[in-house]
């Protein structure tokens, strides 16, 4: 058994985080595919509950040692695993990159997350066209804040913090990839746009893109 495992799906975004900052650390590890569509359910399979009640992803085992939940792993990942650090050094630096972090980890993201999107089709009877407008809604709200953040600061950079990626990246690079594929227009959000696009040629993120993923669909 290898040493680290990640269970993801490759279209979460909350595994997607945990590649990232895996990718960006150097860190190998054995990937395990969960598919999360209805047709498949392996997040709902007895063995995979055993090793995470909650059913989702990701579900990080490193030497062992299993915990749930992106924020979480990111943490104990920069804790373990101090080099490549996620966040900055000073209190005031790293509460400012939280706040960045926390816009979409508890502002967009649990509103737009699967289990959401399939409830409100299943319980509200939400078509396509209205769970999209959903959908678009918080991330733009989201990304509202999120842009003026990083356009007034006294950390800009290539990326959200600074000229070098870290925590704040890490969330908001799949959040863009997400609005992407819900056709979501981001042409009011250039500060965004530019932070995605700088991310996009750094080979940590490129390893970490859904696309890229053993699971993800091949044509």
């Amino acid at each position: 058994m290898s040493e680290r495992i990640l269970f993801g799906y490759y279209r979460s975004s909350a595994a997607f985080r945990v590649r990232i900052a895996l990718a960006l650390k150097g860190l190998d590890y054995e990937y395990r595919a969960v598919d999360l569509k209805p047709s498949a359910n392996d997040h709902k399979a007895p063995g995979y509950l055993k090793l995470n009640p909650q059913g989702r992803v990701p579900y990080f085992i490193d030497h062992g040692f299993g915990i749930a939940q992106s924020p979480a792993i990111l943490e104990y990942l920069d804790e373990v695993y101090p080099d490549a650090a996620l966040l900055p050094a000073k209190a005031q630096e790293r509460a400012w990159v939280r706040q960045l972090v926390n816009v979409v980890g508890c502002d967009i993201h649990p509103l737009n997350n699967l289990s959401v999107l399939q409830k409100l089709k299943g319980q509200f009877d939400a078509d396509q066209s209205a769970t999209n407008e959903w959908y678009a809604y918080w991330i733009i709200e989201g990304f509202k804040a999120l842009e003026a953040m990083l356009l007034d600061n006294n950390y800009r950079g290539d990326f959200c913090f600074g000229n070098l990626p870290g925590m704040a990246d890490v969330y908001l690079v799949p959040q863009i990839w997400n609005a992407r594929r819900f056709n979501v227009a981001l042409d009011a959000f250039p500060t965004l746009e530019r932070i995605y696009a700088a991310c996009q040629e750094h080979p940590a993120f490129m390893k970490a893109m859904p696309e890229n993923q053993p699971d993800a669909p091949r044509e």
